[in-house]
């Protein structure tokens, strides 16, 4: 669940208290990694679920059973600022947010599934956007771009990577494809809260913004459009969509910053 770079009227705000990375115990870094090994496979078999006549709501309450099914785990995102579900279903140009209820997913649709977890007090977040049966061979290349960019952005990982190293991979990547990133949503650090410093944004310059140090946890997540980074807000508050009804993806990693790389955790 990516942070939000603008004001939402009912969806409030988190602003990081702090100013540098949070790092972690051994002890600390194991609560992660579960967490992050729950969260995979919690997303991978919720995935094989997706299909044609199949409802946002099903796909969520099997996510949420599958994590509570594991001793000491759950959802991260339910109750976040009141947010009623364990799973974020945004569908075609759904961007980002949108509430489980009973739509059902059609044929060539694609469905954003953004989830967390938490273990002994510590967060993980990650998204996979699948295809509900046979997609176009455009949306299936839209798809690849948008994760061959997270991707792109992961290798480059390692203590002292700066925060525009990363942004300004995924935007090449995705600019280079002919797309766009909703430049109002953003990746975040991660660990005692959902979202904390530092915001990792989908567009920047190389070389700027902060670094990153070793044993520091962060999401990034490029959230992009086929169309325009306009968005706009659903009635509810929580869906965010894009403004030309483009269609939208949504790929994310929680990372760990080691000592000689990334460690992919969920």
């Amino acid at each position: 669940m990516e942070s939000v770079s603008f004001v939402i009227s009912v969806v409030l705000i988190y602003t990081p208290p702090m100013s540098s990375c949070q790092i972690f115990t051994v002890q600390e870094i194991a609560h992660i990694r579960r967490a992050g090994e729950i969260l995979r496979n919690c997303l991978r078999e919720t995935s094989l679920r997706v299909r044609p006549g199949i409802t946002t709501k099903e796909l969520d309450t099997f996510a949420e059973e599958f994590i509570r099914s594991h001793t000491g785990a759950t959802p991260a995102f339910q109750g976040y600022h009141g947010y009623p579900a364990t799973l974020c279903t945004s569908v075609n140009e759904q961007a980002v947010h949108a509430i489980p209820n009973d739509r059902i997913l059609n044929e060539g649709d694609i469905v954003s599934l953004d989830c967390g977890v938490i273990v002994g007090g510590l967060y993980t977040d990650a998204c996979v956007t699948v295809p509900v049966g046979k997609i176009s061979e455009d949306a299936e290349r839209f798809l690849k771009v948008s994760s061959d960019a997270l991707e792109a952005a992961c290798a480059l990982i390692r203590p002292g990577t700066r925060v525009g190293d990363i942004s300004s991979t995924i935007q090449q990547a995705v600019e280079g494809a002919g797309y766009k990133c909703v430049r109002s949503l953003t990746g975040h650090g991660l660990g005692h809260t959902l979202h904390q410093f530092p915001d990792i944004p989908n567009t920047g310059q190389a070389g700027k913004g902060p670094a990153l140090p070793a044993g520091s946890l962060i999401a990034i997540e490029p959230i992009i459009s086929m169309g325009t980074d306009e968005i706009i807000e659903a009635p509810d508050g929580w869906a965010i969509s894009t403004k030309d009804g483009a269609l939208a993806a949504h790929f994310e990693h929680t990372v760990l910053v080691g000592e000689r790389g990334v460690e992919i955790i969920a």
